[in-house]
């Protein structure tokens, strides 16, 4: 059977409710037609004019996105300016577009249970619970199997969010073995981190006085940044994904957008 977009919708919303989402987000159908047929998925972290282009020339029929492509109502669509572009040319290539952002980060499975996994943490825990959905939150704290040295441990979470580079607040001479992660901007659960023994978290986007806190907590933070941490864990959600379409019988495959690149570089 060749599921159609409809069908696609009810397995995402199955895997991340979107009650879930953040009150701000838009997550679920952004371009499209809920009778489209889906042969093949094609996955990015964002819909852009390149990942969409990408998307057509891997023909597949459906833009998968961790960021939303609208977040607030459009006034108007200029063919010439983002996300007007995007917009009309999906609607002209019959390709659609939808997201999985902030009720992906939370839920079980989701975005920020990859990066435990993919850290290697044990006994996982979620790090702030919402109220209402068990095992469902932001953050996830577990353990190393082993304690290990910071230095050590970066060279790993470079090789893990394949970064040349790591932004770091704290000592790097001690041990760790308790971490946290959070797929979102965590830098602010810094200090719920610590109240939960971890020794280290792992976020994006760190403030100026996020960091002041986390060194005032003893706490080892690292910003492994917003494209990368998001990339690395939203491309094995990806998978997963194909490997759900699959059980269900269904012809459609799932291919992820591995020439994507991180918007902000260094100099």
């Amino acid at each position: 059977m060749i599921p159609g977009l409809s069908d696609i919708l009810e397995l995402l919303e199955e895997v991340a409710p979107s009650r879930l989402a953040e009150p701000w987000d838009n997550p679920g159908l952004q371009v499209g037609s809920y009778t489209q047929s889906i042969k093949k998925i094609y996955a990015a972290l964002d819909a852009t004019p390149e990942s969409l282009q990408s998307a057509r020339i891997n023909d597949a029929q459906l833009l998968l996105t961790h960021h939303p492509l609208i977040f607030k109502p459009i006034s108007r669509l200029d063919r010439d300016v983002f996300p007007g572009n995007t917009i009309l040319e999906a609607g002209k290539r019959d390709i659609a577009i939808v997201a999985a952002h902030t009720n992906l980060d939370v839920a079980v499975g989701g975005i920020n249970d990859i990066l435990a996994d993919l850290l290697g943490l044990e006994r996982v825990e979620v790090l702030q619970e919402m109220e209402g959905f068990e095992g469902v939150g932001l953050g996830r704290v577990g353990d190393l199997k082993n304690s290990r040295a910071v230095p050590e441990l970066l060279e790993d979470l470079k090789r893990i969010l394949d970064v040349d580079q790591l932004r770091v607040v704290g000592k790097t001479d001690q041990k760790v073995r308790r971490i946290a992660v959070v797929g979102g901007s965590g830098a602010s659960l810094s200090s719920l981190a610590s109240q939960k023994g971890s020794d280290m978290l792992l976020t994006r986007d760190v403030g100026y006085h996020h960091a002041v806190e986390a060194q005032l907590l003893g706490i080892v933070l690292i910003d492994g940044g917003h494209f990368h941490t998001e990339k690395a864990a939203f491309t094995v959600f990806a998978k997963r994904f194909g490997e759900m379409i699959r059980a269900r019988g269904w012809e459609c495959l799932v291919e992820v957008d591995d020439e994507e690149c991180d918007p902000v570089s260094f100099s």
